[in-house]
């Protein structure tokens, strides 16, 4: 079992960044690739990012590519969100997601355990 955690969320302006954090319970966080997603009122919920256990292999949405960066501390139970030049398009709820395989997926029905989610608003 695997609960996740996230924070960091809140509300910025157009151009502006935030960095969201996941924090995961259990002793075998390194044996999960992690994902987040993010879901916009009345829209499915997407793929935006993830990262094999090992950090060594991403997986970007192109919507994100060049503004966000995941990366993870394994030592730390967490994974990282950096996003930059934020859109507007980027409002959403964002969550975290962990799956039990060594790859990175963007398939969300591949994930085992999700969080609650963070929001994130970006005005402009």
């Amino acid at each position: 079992q695997v609960q996740l955690v996230e924070s960091g969320g809140g509300l910025v302006q157009a151009g502006g960044s935030l960095r969201l954090s996941c924090a995961a319970s259990g002793r075998t966080f390194r044996r999960y690739a992690m994902g987040w997603f993010r879901q916009a009122p009345g829209k499915e919920r997407e793929f935006v990012v993830a990262i094999s256990w090992s950090g060594g292999s991403t997986y970007y949405a192109d919507s994100v590519k060049g503004r966000f960066t995941i990366s993870r501390d394994n030592a730390k139970n967490t994974v990282y969100l950096q996003m930059n030049s934020l859109k507007p398009d980027d409002t959403a709820v964002y969550y975290c997601a962990a799956r039990y395989s060594g790859s990175s997926d963007p398939n969300k029905y591949e994930y085992d355990y999700w969080g609650q989610g963070t929001q994130v608003t970006v005005s402009s």
